[in-house]
């Protein structure tokens, strides 16, 4: 098939759970001419170099992940937001080929809708990362260290925003703050909490 990238291959024959359900999806995002790309591991369909949609896997289904799903109008109610802190992905999730088989018609037009956003530039408003809590065990610390503040504020906000997202969701006070010292050192070092 045309637009299919040989280096993307792999990927669908490795995936056991949902290989039949990811090609339908393959063969549905190729279709609308986006370029086959591998990122993060996944099949990623672009436009001129922009992310447009992605295929994922999980335990309980696989998905589309659109990347500027906020902006797109959900007509059929199928957009997903993956948590409340997902600001501009939108996913549609599927447990079963068949599912994607009646969709597939509507799929495509989300698809070709997340192209029409992705060449009109419009961008997702994203929350200011000063917007975000920040729990009390790190403000502490922040407070205390100096070069820690300097070394966090420094931080691109991305990379802030997986921090603060990271420390929050511990219930337990005691586990934010193990996760606050644990991750120390790697931001005064100017590293993202998922960098190497």
């Amino acid at each position: 098939m045309e637009g299919i990238n040989a280096k993307v291959n792999f990927y669908f024959e490795k995936e056991a759970r949902w290989q039949e359900e990811v090609k339908q999806l393959r063969v549905i995002a190729i279709e609308c001419n986006l370029f086959e790309q591998l990122k993060w591991g996944t099949p990623c369909y672009t436009l001129n170099g922009s992310n447009v949609v992605l295929i994922h896997t999980f335990k309980e289904y696989c998905a589309f992940l659109f990347f500027k799903g906020a902006l797109m109008k959900d007509e059929k109610g199928i957009l997903i937001q993956q948590s409340k802190n997902v600001q501009s992905a939108r996913q549609i999730r599927f447990t079963s080929l068949k599912e994607i088989n009646l969709l597939k018609k509507d799929l495509k037009a989300y698809i070709f809708q997340a192209i029409e956003i992705e060449k009109s530039g419009a961008k997702v408003e994203l929350k200011k990362v000063s917007e975000f809590e920040r729990v009390e065990e790190f403000q502490t610390k922040l407070d205390e260290m100096p070069d820690l503040k300097k070394a966090f504020e420094s931080l691109t906000p991305g990379r802030q925003r997986a921090y603060l997202l990271h420390f929050l969701q511990p219930k337990q006070s005691q586990t934010r703050e193990s996760r606050v010292l644990k991750c120390i050192p790697q931001m005064l070092n100017g590293k993202g909490l998922n960098d190497i």
